[in-house]
């Protein structure tokens, strides 16, 4: 065989690797983005819940100083995630803008109270934590009224459970056709070597030396797929950043490392593991059988 020839067989052999590294890459980039889904499915329900705001409409007679003696009070509270003071001027301000500058003239004394916004922690916001909570704070003389939008609470525990479950569906199917996609890379880019398979055989060499070298070879395309998968994904946190920031504020980006780590090891366990399936296979084939 001729050094021209050589250098063609090195170049075809050296794109077939590379071309499969890049697909791998693809589907294991997949399986990072389920991954940043799984491990941030709970921050983003946590982010909606403690955004909902709980009003305390304090007494009619209770001044500001003691409001702002009651938030103190308020954020000792474990349930208490932030709470903000709304004086009687901010608050008939607000309605203003919302009702209308004429809205006051049918009250002959100013109906805004003194009030507290509140937000609570994500385990909290739910119908029935929020009783407690609400049970909680009316034991306080100072407090009138705790307000509350039952029905925009039990929308979005639904919402959010519905989209929980249809999240989980997803990645699992995504997860497998990712398993389903590597493992026939895999299997191709070694069935195209199964001559060289039968050849190691006829000269004595045994399933184990066979195994060998493409477990080796298989392990490193693994772990170059998993690292360009990796830097794909990085680049999309950083492309989502700075394009979305709100959004990802979101994800905690220290689970980030846990994901990466997830795509290296996936993408070397199953190319060694279809690998070993398929060499496995080929090396029991006969002559005849191999060109089936």
């Amino acid at each position: 065989m001729t050094s021209g020839e050589n250098k063609l067989i090195r170049r075809r052999l050296i794109g077939a690797w590379l071309s499969t590294v890049v697909s791998i890459s693809l589907v294991l980039l997949l399986v990072g983005v389920a991954g940043l889904l799984v491990v941030n499915a709970r921050s983003v329900s946590d982010y909606f819940k403690e955004n909902m705001q709980v009003s305390v409409l304090m007494k009619q007679e209770v001044s500001d100083d003691e409001a702002i003696e009651y938030v103190s009070e308020l954020d000792a509270m474990p349930f208490i995630k932030s709470s903000k003071f709304i004086s009687r001027e901010q608050g008939t301000k607000e309605m203003a803008e919302l009702l209308g500058e004429d809205f006051l003239n049918v009250f002959e004394t100013a109906p805004i109270p003194v009030s507290v916004d509140v937000t609570l922690r994500a385990d909290y916001v739910s119908s029935d934590s929020l009783e407690v909570v609400k049970r909680a704070i009316m034991e306080s003389p100072l407090v009138d009224e705790v307000v509350y939008q039952q029905s925009l609470v039990d929308k979005l525990n639904t919402n959010l459970g519905k989209i929980s479950a249809v999240l989980g569906v997803f990645i699992f199917l995504l997860l497998f056709i990712s398993f389903v996609l590597i493992n026939n890379t895999v299997r191709l880019n070694v069935f195209s070597r199964r001559f060289t398979i039968h050849t190691m055989r006829l000269v004595g060499a045994t399933k184990s030396f066979i195994r060998a070298p493409f477990l080796v070879q298989a392990v490193f395309q693994g772990l170059f797929s998993a690292l360009l998968a990796t830097v794909m994904l990085v680049g999309i946190l950083f492309f989502v950043r700075s394009e979305f920031a709100q959004l990802f504020e979101v994800f905690r980006l220290d689970l980030l490392l846990a994901v990466i780590g997830v795509v290296i090891l996936s993408g070397i366990v199953i190319c060694t593991l279809s690998t070993a399936l398929v060499v496995g296979r080929l090396v029991s084939l006969s002559k005849d059988e191999l060109y089936c």
